[in-house]
């Protein structure tokens, strides 16, 4: 990739959009670097600059560093394909957002992406209507992998498994590698709301969609890339790429205009 030099104020924009911006999700000063980098830019200075950042930070400072136990583990789940193996859970109850109390999450074992929906109760109903919905946009998994709970454990869940030939695995106490996964990403996801919404508590909901973006596009250590990258194949655009005419942004912008200039000539 080639990255366009940045310097002063707008490197010091760059970093703001990127750390605190609606998709930047509060990461720590490394991950906000690589961030930057995956965005297109670049200045000398920039991992410096970043730890200044997040440490002047006071959404960061207020909740706290991020600790070992809220990195990705290393998969322990022995899964060959992408989305083979998805990990379930609920989190919540949380103060009601437009209606909503629950965040129902899915994580894949192998690409760590992460879908989430926010929902006014935590029944069987909403999963299987989820679970529908995730299969229909990334295939039938071979395995699902949940707690005990009840939301879980039930017929109506039962039949959904067994209508699409899926595997329905319980974590268990004596396993806890096989839930470590989904708990971390729930940790992760709660952190980026909680260092986004601010005062307003009750906002959560409609702050969620930025924070699985922030989340889907922050650099993953088990994986060497972002679980966006992984899933499409490629970086995933950012608004600031386009403000601050990154280089695929520049290029794009050229071609455009030689095909306007050749189409004035005909």
């Amino acid at each position: 990739m080639i990255r366009r030099y940045v310097h002063g104020k707008e490197a010091l924009d760059i970093l703001e959009a990127s750390h605190n911006g609606p998709t930047g999700g509060h990461h720590g000063a490394n991950l906000t670097a690589k961030k930057i980098f995956d965005a297109g830019f670049f200045w000398p200075t920039i991992y410096k600059d970043s730890h200044e950042f997040v440490k002047n930070c006071d959404s960061c400072q207020r909740q706290g560093k991020i600790s070992q136990r809220d990195e990705m583990p290393q998969n322990s789940i022995q899964t060959c394909e992408i989305f083979y193996v998805w990990g379930i859970d609920f989190m919540g109850p949380f103060p009601s957002s437009r209606g909503n109390k629950y965040i129902l999450v899915a994580v894949d074992y192998l690409s760590k992406w992460f879908e989430a929906k926010a929902l006014p109760t935590n029944d069987a109903r909403v999963v299987c209507k989820f679970l529908k919905s995730l299969f229909a946009r990334f295939g039938s998994p071979r395995a699902i992998i949940s707690d005990r709970g009840t939301h879980f454990c039930n017929d109506q869940f039962s039949k959904v498994m067994l209508k699409y030939r899926v595997t329905h695995r319980l974590s268990t106490a004596y396993h806890p590698q096989t839930s470590r996964q989904v708990e971390v990403s729930n940790r992760g996801l709660k952190r980026i709301l909680e260092r986004t919404i601010g005062k307003n508590r009750a906002s959560w909901s409609d702050k969620l969609d930025d924070a699985l973006w922030a989340f889907r596009t922050a650099y993953k250590t088990p994986i060497g890339c972002t679980p966006y990258k992984l899933v499409y194949g490629k970086a995933c655009h950012l608004s600031i790429e386009l403000e601050h005419k990154a280089y695929w942004a520049l290029k794009q912008a050229n071609f455009d205009l030689t095909v306007v200039g050749d189409h004035r000539k005909i």
